[in-house]
């Protein structure tokens, strides 16, 4: 089948352009920019067409968890919100550390979600830090990359032994750099506002330990590396220098960390408890001209499923997390609207540098590229119902908000998968 999308504002992050055009597409690759229409035409209005989203680090909590997340409403919620491309973590019940498990949720994945999902397997057995998995055979069953999400591998030995052996076989490792001794039972990043609050704190400077020891250890083992979710920025000059050293190393940050700060938190609304915990609006602007400038790599949701028996807490006590599959676009243009960055730059750290980092040929609006599109109205205002998300969970820290970028349909391999009002 063959699809022209015309009168269309494309947003091209490979050259860095943004410009009215047309794309044609058929049998789910797209196969002409700016040619002669074929096919089924529909007339975008001048509305953006970009790639799809390739969202790196997302919790669905299928085996385990099914009342907080599953494959079927996560990938309904992704397609909503233009993510065509989900990078799912290891930290489920239990914990994707073996092939057999790695096996089962592929397939439920497969069975059930309307978007690409990809796994990624736990670096550790069971995430506890202690020994290695098995590498080679988790590769060879489909694992991307290899994590153990917010668990530190706290012996330093051990974590050397995992990227040693991850470089052999050329994998990824993606680690959340956070001391953990420093970091333990904290809520809050240390200041004025936590003591006031009376909230355990953290500070900003165990951000830094655990990314200076991480890439010593990738200086020392040549191993690929990516930094999850950096959010503060007295981390941002040893990221600096390691790529300029020209390691191995990328980094990301979350939407949350980018759009919200410790001021959000207010009168301990656990909606707005994450990990690491939202800093200050300093370390939110560093990241932004991070991301601008591109040391930062990778803009990603960090989507936490969490019920409302565990929200519903006091602070200290409240779970971590919130979802944002569905919001990670209209907070994303946040940034736009603000003036910090273009669409172009935007979709670079969206799509095509997570799509780089795992080797994909996502992330790019070029003939021959997977039709993975998504068609948005980056001005569309609306105030945010978290009843109205297509998550099972209802966590979002922008409820009630008023918001701008609405998703009009995305496309996955040329099939439409969400359209707006349908």
């Amino acid at each position: 089948m063959t699809t022209t999308f015309t009168n269309a504002r494309l947003i091209d992050p490979e050259n860095g352009t943004d410009a009215i055009g047309s794309l044609t597409i058929e049998d789910g690759i797209i196969i002409g920019i700016n040619t002669a229409p074929k096919g089924d035409v529909i007339d975008c209005g001048g509305k953006c067409l970009a790639p799809g989203i390739v969202d790196i680090g997302v919790k669905v909590c299928e085996p385990g968890e099914r009342h907080k997340e599953s494959y079927r409403t996560a990938g309904l919620a992704a397609a909503a919100g233009g993510v065509t491309t989900v990078v799912t973590r290891p930290d489920t019940t239990p914990a994707i550390d073996g092939p057999e498990v790695l096996e089962f949720v592929a397939r439920r994945a497969r069975e059930t979600a309307a978007v690409k999902m990809l796994p990624m397997a736990a670096l550790t057995k069971s995430r506890e830090g202690r020994e290695m998995v098995e590498i080679g055979f988790l590769s060879d069953a489909g694992a991307v990359a290899f994590t153990d999400c917010d668990r530190v591998v706290e012996n330093p030995k051990v974590f050397a032994r995992c990227l040693t052996y991850a470089n052999s076989l050329g994998a990824l490792v993606i680690a959340h750099p956070q001391d953990p001794v420093m970091s333990k039972g904290a809520a809050v990043t240390s200041g004025k506002f936590a003591s006031l609050r009376g909230l355990p704190a953290v500070s900003p400077m165990a951000e830094r330990l655990g990314l200076e020891r991480d890439l010593a250890l990738v200086e020392m083992t040549g191993a690929r590396y990516h930094a999850d979710n950096l959010s503060t920025a007295t981390a941002l000059p040893a990221l600096q220098r390691a790529k300029a050293a020209g390691l191995d190393v990328t980094a990301g940050a979350s939407i949350h960390h980018l759009t919200l700060n410790e001021l959000d938190v207010g009168n301990y609304r656990t909606f707005f408890k994450v990990k690491p915990p939202l800093r200050s609006e300093d370390d939110r602007t560093a990241l932004v001209a991070a991301v601008a400038s591109g040391l930062i790599d990778i803009i990603s949701s960090m989507h936490t499923p969490q019920d409302e028996e565990s929200k519903r807490l006091p602070y200290q006590e409240a779970a971590s997390g919130a979802v944002a599959l569905e919001t990670l676009l209209p907070a994303a243009m946040r940034l736009y609207h603000s003036g910090d960055m273009d669409l172009p730059t935007l979709w670079r750290a969206l799509s095509l540098n997570p799509s780089k980092r795992l080797g994909l040929d996502t992330g790019r609006l070029t003939k021959g590229a997977p039709a993975d599109l998504v068609l948005f109205d980056p001005d569309a205002p609306f105030v945010m119902d978290r009843f109205a998300l297509q998550s099972k969970s209802k966590n979002t820290p922008f409820d009630e908000q008023r918001m701008q970028g609405k998703v009009l349909a995305t496309y996955v391999n040329g099939a439409q998968v969400f359209k707006r009002g349908e």
